[in-house]
């Protein structure tokens, strides 16, 4: 399985922008996709996660109310929508493919590249 971040960039505070992971390979053995973003100096944290058929979702409490992960099943592709972003989401941002919905990392097994989301003040 391999899966590739992109859609990161500079925003200002407030701004919204959506970062995507497109999978190939064997996609039809995950069940769960999942964000997760890692700050200079900080350990990786939990973002956002989502099953196979979009009914379930999670969110990491940084991010609630403010994020939202979808999927497009017919693309392989799982999108992260960031509105009302600050400061501190700044990090690069990393997709995650799995078998159950969790918010630790060692539930998931195959990563993505990262994709930088920088949000000025």
């Amino acid at each position: 399985v391999q899966l590739q971040a992109s859609g990161g960039g500079l925003v200002q505070a407030g701004d919204s922008l959506r970062i995507s992971c497109v999978t190939s390979g064997r996609t039809f053995s995950n069940n769960v996709m999942g964000w997760f973003r890692q700050a200079p100096g900080k350990e990786r944290e939990f973002v956002a996660a989502i099953n196979r058929f979009g009914e379930s979702t999670l969110y990491g409490d940084s991010v609630k109310g403010r994020f939202i992960i979808s999927n497009d099943n017919a693309k392989n592709t799982v999108y992260l929508q960031m509105n009302s972003l600050k400061p501190e989401d700044t990090a690069v941002y990393y997709c995650a493919a799995g078998y159950v919905m969790r918010d630790s990392s060692a539930h998931y097994t195959y990563w993505g590249q990262g994709t930088q989301v920088t949000v000025s003040s």
